[in-house]
Protein backbone atom coordinates (compact mmCIF):
# COMPACT_ATOMS: atom_id res chain seq x y z
CA UNK A 1 0.00 0.00 0.00
CA UNK A 2 1.39 3.49 -0.60
CA UNK A 3 2.90 5.80 2.42
CA UNK A 4 1.20 8.37 3.51
CA UNK A 5 1.67 11.28 1.15
CA UNK A 6 2.69 14.29 3.71
CA UNK A 7 5.00 14.47 6.57
CA UNK A 8 5.25 16.51 9.64
CA UNK A 9 8.75 16.94 11.47
CA UNK A 10 8.72 16.52 15.05
CA UNK A 11 11.37 16.47 17.66
CA UNK A 12 12.55 12.26 17.12
CA UNK A 13 9.99 12.00 15.31
CA UNK A 14 8.52 12.54 11.83
CA UNK A 15 4.64 11.28 11.24
CA UNK A 16 2.58 10.51 8.37
CA UNK A 17 -0.38 11.64 7.47
CA UNK A 18 -3.02 12.33 4.87
CA UNK A 19 -5.76 15.34 4.25
CA UNK A 20 -8.77 15.01 2.18
CA UNK A 21 -9.11 18.47 2.18
CA UNK A 22 -12.38 20.35 1.30
CA UNK A 23 -14.45 23.04 2.99
CA UNK A 24 -16.25 20.55 5.01
CA UNK A 25 -15.81 20.12 8.68
CA UNK A 26 -12.75 18.48 9.43
CA UNK A 27 -12.02 15.11 11.53
CA UNK A 28 -9.26 13.72 13.01
CA UNK A 29 -9.22 10.31 13.16
CA UNK A 30 -6.71 8.85 15.39
CA UNK A 31 -6.23 5.04 15.31
CA UNK A 32 -4.74 2.47 18.63
CA UNK A 33 -1.72 1.38 19.89
CA UNK A 34 0.19 -1.18 18.05
CA UNK A 35 -2.18 -0.59 14.80
CA UNK A 36 -1.79 2.27 12.07
CA UNK A 37 -4.75 4.62 10.22
CA UNK A 38 -5.65 1.40 8.20
CA UNK A 39 -8.05 1.18 10.74
CA UNK A 40 -9.82 3.71 9.89
CA UNK A 41 -9.81 2.31 6.24
CA UNK A 42 -13.37 1.49 5.53
CA UNK A 43 -14.74 4.47 7.40
CA UNK A 44 -12.76 7.38 5.43
CA UNK A 45 -14.23 7.03 2.24
CA UNK A 46 -17.82 7.41 3.32
CA UNK A 47 -16.76 10.41 5.27
CA UNK A 48 -15.33 12.10 2.72
CA UNK A 49 -18.58 11.65 0.40
CA UNK A 50 -20.56 13.15 3.20
CA UNK A 51 -19.11 16.32 3.32
CA UNK A 52 -16.06 15.81 5.95
CA UNK A 53 -12.44 16.67 5.61
CA UNK A 54 -10.68 13.84 7.08
CA UNK A 55 -7.13 13.55 8.31
CA UNK A 56 -5.96 10.01 8.37
CA UNK A 57 -2.60 9.77 10.68
CA UNK A 58 -0.01 7.45 12.05
CA UNK A 59 1.31 8.06 15.62
CA UNK A 60 4.78 8.39 15.91
CA UNK A 61 6.51 4.87 15.88
CA UNK A 62 3.48 3.29 14.03
CA UNK A 63 2.96 2.60 10.25
CA UNK A 64 4.59 5.04 8.11
CA UNK A 65 5.76 7.45 10.62
CA UNK A 66 8.97 7.00 12.06
CA UNK A 67 10.39 7.27 15.49
CA UNK A 68 14.08 7.95 16.41
CA UNK A 69 16.18 6.08 18.57
CA UNK A 70 16.69 5.59 21.72
CA UNK A 71 13.53 8.18 21.71
CA UNK A 72 10.52 6.31 23.23
CA UNK A 73 6.99 6.54 22.73
CA UNK A 74 5.09 8.76 25.55
CA UNK A 75 1.69 9.73 26.01
CA UNK A 76 3.01 13.21 26.40
CA UNK A 77 4.86 12.93 23.18
CA UNK A 78 2.09 11.69 21.23
CA UNK A 79 -0.34 14.40 22.43
CA UNK A 80 2.32 16.87 21.82
CA UNK A 81 2.23 15.47 18.22
CA UNK A 82 -1.99 15.83 17.75
CA UNK A 83 -1.43 19.36 18.98
CA UNK A 84 1.13 19.97 16.50
CA UNK A 85 -0.72 18.37 13.55
CA UNK A 86 -3.60 20.51 14.22
CA UNK A 87 -1.27 23.43 14.34
CA UNK A 88 -0.32 22.58 10.72
CA UNK A 89 -3.10 22.13 9.09
CA UNK A 90 -4.51 25.39 10.25
CA UNK A 91 -7.76 23.16 11.95
CA UNK A 92 -9.41 25.76 14.56
CA UNK A 93 -11.58 23.23 15.56
CA UNK A 94 -12.07 19.68 14.79
CA UNK A 95 -13.75 16.76 15.39
CA UNK A 96 -11.70 14.00 17.27
CA UNK A 97 -12.49 10.49 16.57
CA UNK A 98 -9.99 8.51 18.30
CA UNK A 99 -9.93 4.34 18.46
CA UNK A 100 -8.60 2.73 21.33
CA UNK A 101 -5.29 4.07 22.69
CA UNK A 102 -6.21 7.31 20.02
CA UNK A 103 -9.52 7.50 21.65
CA UNK A 104 -7.85 8.28 25.42
CA UNK A 105 -5.06 10.69 23.70
CA UNK A 106 -8.56 12.03 22.03
CA UNK A 107 -9.54 12.72 25.08
CA UNK A 108 -6.71 13.90 26.99
CA UNK A 109 -6.09 16.41 24.08
CA UNK A 110 -9.91 17.97 25.45
CA UNK A 111 -9.18 18.10 28.38
CA UNK A 112 -6.42 20.22 28.31
CA UNK A 113 -7.68 22.26 24.77
CA UNK A 114 -10.89 22.30 25.25
CA UNK A 115 -11.20 25.13 23.38
CA UNK A 116 -9.33 23.13 20.21
CA UNK A 117 -12.17 21.27 19.25
CA UNK A 118 -15.56 21.25 18.25
CA UNK A 119 -16.60 17.11 19.49
CA UNK A 120 -15.27 14.05 20.78
CA UNK A 121 -15.61 10.78 19.16
CA UNK A 122 -14.72 7.78 21.18
CA UNK A 123 -14.70 4.26 19.64
CA UNK A 124 -13.69 1.14 22.10
CA UNK A 125 -11.53 3.36 24.69
CA UNK A 126 -12.04 3.51 28.49
CA UNK A 127 -13.54 6.47 29.95
CA UNK A 128 -10.17 8.18 31.28
CA UNK A 129 -11.50 10.42 34.20
CA UNK A 130 -14.20 7.68 35.19
CA UNK A 131 -14.16 6.24 38.74
CA UNK A 132 -11.88 2.74 39.31
CA UNK A 133 -13.22 -0.35 41.08
CA UNK A 134 -11.16 -1.55 43.75
CA UNK A 135 -10.23 -4.25 41.43
CA UNK A 136 -9.58 -1.86 38.01
CA UNK A 137 -7.34 0.09 40.14
CA UNK A 138 -5.35 -3.24 41.56
CA UNK A 139 -5.27 -4.43 37.95
CA UNK A 140 -4.16 -1.54 35.68
CA UNK A 141 -0.50 -1.14 36.95
CA UNK A 142 0.03 -5.12 36.16
CA UNK A 143 -1.28 -5.26 32.28
CA UNK A 144 2.29 -4.62 30.84
CA UNK A 145 4.30 -6.40 33.05
CA UNK A 146 2.14 -9.08 32.02
CA UNK A 147 2.53 -8.44 28.56
CA UNK A 148 6.13 -8.61 29.35
CA UNK A 149 5.93 -12.09 29.82
CA UNK A 150 4.27 -13.32 26.16
CA UNK A 151 7.27 -14.33 23.92
CA UNK A 152 7.63 -11.28 21.56
CA UNK A 153 6.98 -14.04 18.71
CA UNK A 154 2.95 -15.05 19.76
CA UNK A 155 2.23 -11.14 20.82
CA UNK A 156 0.64 -10.05 17.39
CA UNK A 157 -1.47 -13.43 17.35
CA UNK A 158 -2.32 -13.34 20.73
CA UNK A 159 -3.10 -9.82 21.02
CA UNK A 160 -5.12 -9.87 17.16
CA UNK A 161 -7.47 -12.45 18.76
CA UNK A 162 -8.08 -10.85 21.99
CA UNK A 163 -8.93 -7.45 19.81
CA UNK A 164 -10.82 -8.61 17.04
CA UNK A 165 -13.45 -11.51 15.88
CA UNK A 166 -13.68 -12.00 12.67
CA UNK A 167 -11.06 -13.85 10.26
CA UNK A 168 -10.22 -10.94 8.48
CA UNK A 169 -10.25 -8.37 11.69
CA UNK A 170 -7.99 -10.67 13.03
CA UNK A 171 -5.74 -10.99 10.01
CA UNK A 172 -5.25 -7.68 9.18
CA UNK A 173 -4.76 -6.60 13.10
CA UNK A 174 -2.16 -9.45 13.54
CA UNK A 175 -0.65 -8.00 10.29
CA UNK A 176 0.10 -4.84 11.76
CA UNK A 177 0.92 -5.61 15.06
CA UNK A 178 3.92 -8.12 13.98
CA UNK A 179 5.90 -5.14 12.50
CA UNK A 180 6.37 -3.25 15.85
CA UNK A 181 8.93 -4.32 18.26
CA UNK A 182 8.33 -5.88 21.57
CA UNK A 183 9.67 -3.17 23.54
CA UNK A 184 8.20 -0.60 21.25
CA UNK A 185 4.43 -2.30 22.39
CA UNK A 186 4.95 -2.09 25.81
CA UNK A 187 6.07 1.13 25.78
CA UNK A 188 2.83 2.28 23.65
CA UNK A 189 0.89 -0.25 26.16
CA UNK A 190 2.34 1.70 29.03
CA UNK A 191 1.76 4.93 27.75
CA UNK A 192 -2.09 3.53 27.02
CA UNK A 193 -2.31 3.32 30.82
CA UNK A 194 -1.18 6.79 31.82
CA UNK A 195 -3.71 8.19 30.51
CA UNK A 196 -6.14 6.85 32.99
CA UNK A 197 -6.80 9.90 35.33
CA UNK A 198 -9.68 9.41 37.15
CA UNK A 199 -11.33 12.67 38.06
CA UNK A 200 -15.21 11.50 38.58
CA UNK A 201 -16.60 15.19 38.88
CA UNK A 202 -15.36 16.41 35.11
CA UNK A 203 -17.73 16.17 32.13
CA UNK A 204 -16.45 16.34 28.80
CA UNK A 205 -16.60 19.85 28.01
CA UNK A 206 -17.54 19.68 23.73
CA UNK A 207 -20.20 17.48 22.21
CA UNK A 208 -19.25 13.94 22.64
CA UNK A 209 -19.85 10.68 20.70
CA UNK A 210 -19.47 6.89 21.88
CA UNK A 211 -18.84 3.58 20.04
CA UNK A 212 -18.01 0.23 21.56
CA UNK A 213 -18.02 -3.24 19.98
CA UNK A 214 -20.73 -5.69 21.78
CA UNK A 215 -17.92 -8.10 22.24
CA UNK A 216 -14.91 -5.88 23.70
CA UNK A 217 -13.45 -7.73 26.30
CA UNK A 218 -9.88 -5.26 26.27
CA UNK A 219 -9.29 -4.33 29.77
CA UNK A 220 -12.48 -2.12 31.53
CA UNK A 221 -14.12 -0.56 28.24
CA UNK A 222 -17.43 -2.86 28.39
CA UNK A 223 -17.97 -1.87 32.12
CA UNK A 224 -16.52 1.57 31.83
CA UNK A 225 -18.32 3.15 28.52
CA UNK A 226 -21.45 2.23 29.92
CA UNK A 227 -20.88 4.28 33.32
CA UNK A 228 -19.51 7.11 31.16
CA UNK A 229 -22.41 7.21 28.69
CA UNK A 230 -25.40 7.38 31.80
CA UNK A 231 -22.81 10.29 33.62
CA UNK A 232 -22.68 12.70 30.43
CA UNK A 233 -26.33 11.43 29.27
CA UNK A 234 -25.30 10.51 26.05
CA UNK A 235 -25.90 7.88 23.57
CA UNK A 236 -23.50 4.75 23.11
CA UNK A 237 -23.68 3.03 20.10
CA UNK A 238 -22.84 -0.26 20.75
CA UNK A 239 -22.26 -2.46 17.75
CA UNK A 240 -23.68 -6.14 17.58
CA UNK A 241 -20.95 -9.11 17.45
CA UNK A 242 -18.04 -6.44 16.93
CA UNK A 243 -14.81 -6.63 19.32
CA UNK A 244 -12.49 -4.10 20.30
CA UNK A 245 -11.52 -3.97 16.41
CA UNK A 246 -15.08 -2.82 15.74
CA UNK A 247 -14.06 0.01 12.55
CA UNK A 248 -13.02 -3.77 10.81
CA UNK A 249 -14.82 -6.55 12.45
CA UNK A 250 -17.97 -4.53 11.35
CA UNK A 251 -17.00 -1.18 9.12
CA UNK A 252 -20.36 -0.54 7.21
CA UNK A 253 -22.41 -0.55 10.75
CA UNK A 254 -19.30 1.08 12.12
CA UNK A 255 -19.59 4.06 9.79
CA UNK A 256 -23.14 4.33 9.97
CA UNK A 257 -22.83 4.92 13.63
CA UNK A 258 -19.97 7.23 13.26
CA UNK A 259 -21.65 9.26 10.77
CA UNK A 260 -24.69 9.68 12.96
CA UNK A 261 -22.84 10.39 15.75
CA UNK A 262 -20.75 13.42 13.32
CA UNK A 263 -24.53 14.43 11.67
CA UNK A 264 -25.46 15.58 15.76
CA UNK A 265 -21.83 17.16 16.33
CA UNK A 266 -21.07 18.77 12.80
CA UNK A 267 -23.25 18.30 10.37
CA UNK A 268 -22.43 18.70 7.17
CA UNK A 269 -24.17 19.20 3.12
CA UNK A 270 -23.20 15.75 1.21
CA UNK A 271 -20.15 16.42 -1.34
CA UNK A 272 -21.28 15.89 -4.68
CA UNK A 273 -20.81 11.94 -5.81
Amino acid sequence: MAPLPRTLQRPGAALRYADSGGDGPPVVLTHGAGMDHHAFDPQVPPLIRAGYRVITWDLRGHGDSLLARPVRFTAADALADLEALREELHLDSPVLVGHSLGGGLSQAFVRAYPARAAGLVVLDATWNAGPLTRFESAVLPLAAPLLALIPAFRMPRLMAKASAVTPAAIAATEAVFATMQKQRFLDVWRATVSLVDPDPGYRTPVPLGLIRGERDATGNIATAMPRWARAEGVEEHVIAGAGHVVTLDAPEVTSAALLEVLAAIAPTTPATP
